[in-house]
């Protein structure tokens, strides 16, 4: 039998529903990477002809038993080389379920809860930073800055687990001389959580829910008692934030995985710029975090396959383990012992007007 000529790339990805945003963002990003690779005459496996790359997706709708349906059918009708992630933490964690029933790798860059890791999968090949690590840096950011400030609350969605794991990475960062309140909700009632703001008294104030929480709760900004002088959220990371709540968005710091404005000594693919221009470029707006990681995701599985020689799952496992590079999204590098990606840092950024201003460094380079 004629081996196939193209490269099968299958992703679940949501293009309605709550993830609508950040999943055609995602989609996106790997259709310039299909447009990067193929332009470059495709990848090259072993000792054949370089081979195109085709996508073949289907909308989950932002629903896990749709999200399940699709890679099934990826992997047992469509056949695909490989397997992309969604975006979202409990998407992911779906799609990860079938990889490991298939024996197949599952290539992600939109779950960062550490749950996936927790979970053990041994199949699981990950790009971005964990979730406990997304706003780990800023009790100790603060602490030079606003030296002040002792007393934080946390609010915190229990729905799924990313939320929690955000939550506990500042209860671990947080040294004695802070005060923290943990502040948890299953379904939010703004009123009763600006109640609980005015007795306790904060500082700073830390909101992880999902995008639509984190944006009622900060609507409500007015009410909040004037204790309150720092503010951070996980949704100030991306533009929507600022779109949907203007000027109120002033100040508010957010965790971002990466920023066009970071720069990185990239030594796989293209550099940010390239990126951010012809993205724009085809789409005709700006590209989010979520975009540059799926873009980062697929430049790495083209060098593992370029590493193995081959599109076997597991020779494809065994060289992203050994592979330590920098791509536009920063550095890549596994934990041998867990497969946590420990390579790539987080980013801090800070709204101020329009435009998010960086706060963090970018990685230091690698050292061989």
């Amino acid at each position: 039998m004629e081996s196939r000529r193209e490269i099968l790339i299958g992703l679940s990805i949501s293009l309605t529903g709550k993830f609508s945003d950040q999943g055609q963002q995602a989609l996106d990003g790997l259709r310039l990477w299909q447009s990067y690779v193929n332009g470059r005459g495709g990848i090259t496996v072993g000792q054949a002809a370089p081979q195109p790359v085709q996508l073949v997706f289907y909308n989950d709708q932002s629903r896990a038993s749709l999200t399940r349906e699709n890679a099934l059918r990826l992997v047992r009708q469509d056949r695909v080389d490989a397997l992309f992630g969604p975006y979202s933490s409990g998407l992911t964690m779906t799609v990860a379920e079938v990889a490991r029933e298939h024996r197949k790798v599952l290539w992600n860059h939109g779950g960062s809860s550490d749950e996936i890791l927790n979970r053990g999968w041994p199949n699981l090949v990950s790009t971005p930073t964990p979730a406990s690590d997304y706003l780990r840096d800023l009790p100790r950011r603060l602490a030079r800055q606003a030296p002040a400030l002792r007393r934080i609350c946390i609010v915190h969605s229990t729905r799924g687990t990313f939320a929690s794991h955000v939550a506990r990475g500042v209860v671990q960062a947080a040294t004695s001389e802070y005060s923290v309140q943990l502040t948890a909700y299953s379904a939010l009632d703004v009123d009763v959580l600006v109640r609980g703001l005015r007795v306790s008294r904060p500082e700073i104030l830390i909101l992880a829910g999902n995008f639509e929480q984190e944006i009622q709760i900060m609507r409500a900004r007015q009410r909040w008692p004037t204790s309150i002088q720092t503010v951070a959220a996980v949704a100030a990371g991306i533009h929507a934030f600022r779109d949907e709540l203007g000027r109120a968005a002033i100040g508010v710091i957010g965790p971002s995985q990466w920023e066009a404005d970071a720069s990185f000594p990239a030594n796989i693919g293209p550099d940010a710029v390239w990126f951010v221009r012809n993205f724009q470029e085809r789409f005709g707006h700006k590209p989010e975090y979520t975009a540059a990681g799926s873009f980062a995701v697929g430049l790495i599985f083209g060098e593992c396959v370029r590493h193995a020689g081959s599109l076997r799952d597991n020779d494809l496992l065994a060289a992203a383990a050994e592979l330590d590079c920098f791509t536009l999204y920063g550095r890549f590098r596994l934990d041998s012992a867990g497969g946590r990606q420990v390579g790539h840092r987080i980013l801090l950024v800070q709204w101020d007007q329009d435009h998010k201003v960086l706060l963090s460094a970018a990685e230091p380079p690698i050292r061989r």
